[in-house]
């Protein structure tokens, strides 16, 4: 049958390999992150003296450690800890910008005044010196870089509110619901909130890459997850010794710290493209 005419054809879709891979490798990271038996069932603490510091083939993919354990099982399950610290400082740290945020969009003068100069003294400090100062004085252990991570990116979120607010508050809106007699409370929470919150997931996204990125570094000097624990700056701390004989007991966690980092990246990069109207 001839088409009939003046129909218009469907149009292609078609899917970047730019986007799909880094969404896939998010998705295989996830798996890892929440079950990661899955996709191993060696025990990432089971040593093998014996077999120490062997090369990547058929019986380790990714090669041994020095203590002879999977370097690939570890990898995988290293995600648990380096992931999971990464989103808790970012829960944290979001959760916090969004408040100080909103409490200095709407306070008086000299209240705003103050949180935005205290935002713009810490915003000065890079966050992994700042996180880095944070756990001398707390000391070492996942908790309290979780806490540091937080805290040195709530700056970010906080700065970004506090803007978003400003715009909301003298909205047409806003004035109309002041007009209409509702309470602050109940313009903030169902008016100001849910529109201050538009840029907060392409901040998180590329936020966590950092927060993930500031985890390994304070574990890499001791200060995070301890041994033997799987983490993947500890991986790389302990792999130093030994790059001339082995490089790859230092190369896959390190790549795995890069794959993360750059595809949380891209996504939220596509993100922001699309939360502003640009063709993804």
């Amino acid at each position: 049958m001839s088409a009939v005419a003046g129909s218009r054809p469907a149009p292609k879709v078609f899917v970047r390999p730019g986007a799909l891979l880094p969404a896939a490798f998010l998705v295989l990271l996830g798996i890892a992150v929440v079950v990661p038996g899955l996709l191993t069932s060696v025990d990432p603490l089971a040593a093998d003296p014996l077999n120490a510091l062997s090369p990547p083939g058929a019986a380790h993919w990714f090669g041994t450690d020095h203590l002879g354990r999977d370097v690939l099982a570890r990898a995988i399950h290293g995600a648990g800890h380096s992931v999971v610290i990464g989103v808790a400082a970012t829960a944290i740290a979001v959760a916090s910008g969004v408040l100080l945020g909103l409490a200095a969009g709407l306070s008086p003068t000299w209240l705003d005044e103050a949180l935005a100069r205290s935002f713009d003294v810490l915003s000065t400090l890079p966050e992994l010196l700042l996180a880095l100062l944070i756990v001398a004085i707390t000391g070492p252990g996942t908790g309290n870089v979780i806490f540091a991570i937080a805290v040195a990116q709530v700056p970010n979120y906080a700065r970004v509110i506090r803007a978003q607010t400003f715009v909301v508050r003298h909205s047409g809106y806003v004035e109309q619901a002041l007009t209409f007699g509702r309470s602050r409370l109940a313009i903030t929470a169902g008016h100001v909130l849910p529109n201050v919150l538009g840029p907060i997931p392409v901040l998180a996204t590329i936020g966590l890459g950092q927060a993930v990125i500031a985890g390994s570094g304070l574990s890499f000097l001791g200060m995070g997850p301890q041994p033997p624990a799987a983490e993947w700056g500890a991986m790389l701390a302990e792999a130093r010794n030994y790059l001339r004989v082995a490089w790859w007991e230092a190369f896959f966690p390190g790549l795995a710290i890069t794959l993360t980092v750059v595809c949380l990246t891209v996504v939220g990069r596509r993100l922001q493209r699309r939360f502003e109207g640009r063709t993804p």
